[in-house]
């Protein structure tokens, strides 16, 4: 066999039963006729062009980040932006000693959280950037439940069984949290009537071991927000009956950078003093590039000093509380730079014209016969909706969101969580990156898939068929 054939059969295009692949023979510089090894380390080296090429051709196969409309995080900033992510991309948010000025802009960004999010100690509370809403919601979970344990060895009490409290629909991050922090989880199952926590399902799953609720702001199945408010009066009136204090961590990684400029009367904030702490994602709605979350508590006293390290900082100390040691900086300072760039003009220009163009889009697909609406973009601009039943045993959303992918489109089918699992439904989250000519033409989209569907002659197969989205 010639060595040409012998690479030949090195590599199958769509399998991995081969441990290497064959370059493009249209690029000849060193390098680029060898083969590369997927799963060792190469013997030799070779040339940067030839090694940015093979990185950049193999994510061609990557969707478009635009067209995610699956995701709620950010696919695009500004130039400017981008050139200042660009030169800041070597900063390590850990070495506060190094980069002075970023731990210094990280704390103003901090305590512009705290206000904007009404803290009655705006400008002395305690917060942090971390990776993302994740690690800012097991650090919320981790300061809930040093408090309970403090509080309950301060009553001679045991700190055995603590649990957490919140609606079967939230993020899985707080079910990682329950088990790596040995913490028992209540979640409360959800209705199609009423898809969030609610104050009576909550008050039967709250006890003296509870180290908190989460409310969420901005479910992720749906965009709803959880009646954080109303969650809170329950858990007064809790009290007054039972001594019991029980405090509220809202989980905004949405909506807590949207509830400020679109429904700024409503109350879910610092403004009610049951809520402790308030975590959100920089990185969604707050329209910086991926790997920014942030957790504000309502004052200082909420975060417990025992779980706070002191660094050193400009000849002085600075408290820090994280998972993660060494991390991007950059995307702290991207958040300052929205900070300056938007204001709240800017932020709710922004997120009203996402807002508007998924109130658009719920009216069209609400007008589709075939088609029922579960959100409309009342709360967080995205929309959810379901087929009806009896429309036709062709298809379902699954082959809906298959076939809108052949256009590029990512937009997920999934079924709801315990409670109406037996519900399937699809969401699209409307972000900075979507215009309205944008939304017309996935309209469009939309309108022919279904079309398409519903001429097949027969069923189309089910065995096999990978699911879309997980959550």
């Amino acid at each position: 066999m010639t060595r040409k054939a012998e690479r030949g059969l090195e590599w199958e295009r769509g399998t991995e039963a081969s441990g290497t692949r064959m370059i493009n023979p249209l690029f000849t510089q060193p390098g680029s006729m060898e083969s590369v090894p997927r799963w060792t380390l190469p013997q030799d080296e070779m040339p940067p062009e030839t090694a940015y090429q093979i990185v950049h051709d193999e994510i061609l196969l990557d969707g478009n980040a635009r067209q995610n409309l699956a995701t709620f995080v950010t696919t695009w900033m500004e130039p400017q932006a981008d050139r200042l992510y660009a030169e800041t991309y070597d900063k390590n948010m850990v070495d506060k000693d190094e980069y002075p000025q970023t731990a210094a802009i990280e704390q103003r960004c901090v305590h512009i959280l705290a206000h904007l999010w009404n803290s009655p100690e705006a400008r002395t509370t305690r917060g942090t950037s971390t990776t993302g809403s994740s690690e800012a919601c097991m650090l919320g979970g981790l300061a809930l439940k040093r408090l309970w344990q403090q509080k309950r060895r301060a009553e001679g009490k045991s700190t055995e069984s603590p649990n957490i409290v919140f609606a079967s629909s939230v993020q899985v991050v707080w079910e990682k949290f329950a088990n790596y922090w040995d913490v028992e989880m209540r979640a409360v199952p959800i209705t199609r009537e009423r898809p969030y926590l609610t104050p009576e399902a909550m008050l039967q799953s709250v006890d003296e071991n509870t180290i908190g609720v989460v409310a969420v702001l901005g479910v992720t199945y749906t965009g709803q927000f959880e009646p954080v408010k109303e969650l809170a009066a329950a858990l007064d009136s809790y009290q007054a009956k039972t001594g019991i204090d029980i405090p509220i961590h809202v989980d905004g990684a949405s909506g807590a950078f949207v509830a400020p400029f679109l429904q700024p009367e409503l109350e879910w904030d610092f403004r009610l003093e049951r809520v402790h702490s308030i975590n959100t994602s920089g990185h969604k709605f707050g329209l910086v590039y991926p790997g920014l979350g942030w957790i504000v508590w309502r004052k200082k006293g909420y975060l417990p000093e025992d779980l706070v390290f002191n660094v050193s900082y400009l000849g002085g100390e600075m408290p820090t509380f994280a998972l993660n040691f060494s991390r991007p900086g950059a995307q702290v300072l991207l958040q300052y730079y929205n900070f300056l760039r938007l204001g709240r003009s800017g932020y709710e220009r922004v997120q009203r014209a996402s807002s508007e163009i998924a109130r658009f889009m719920a009216g069209e697909i609400g007008r589709m016969e075939m088609f029922s609406l579960v959100t409309d973009g009342s709360d967080m601009p995205l929309i959810t909706w379901e087929l009806k039943s009896g429309h036709t045993d062709k298809w379902d959303l699954y082959d809906l969101s298959a076939k809108l992918r052949e256009r590029g489109w990512l937009i997920p089918a999934y079924p709801m969580p315990v409670g109406i699992e037996d519900m399937t439904v699809m969401r699209i989250v409307f972000r900075n990156a979507m215009s309205m000519d944008l939304a017309n033409l996935l309209l469009e989209d939309i309108r022919g898939a279904v079309k398409y569907l519903d001429g097949l002659d027969g069923p189309l197969p089910r065995e096999g068929r990978p699911q879309s989205y997980h959550h």
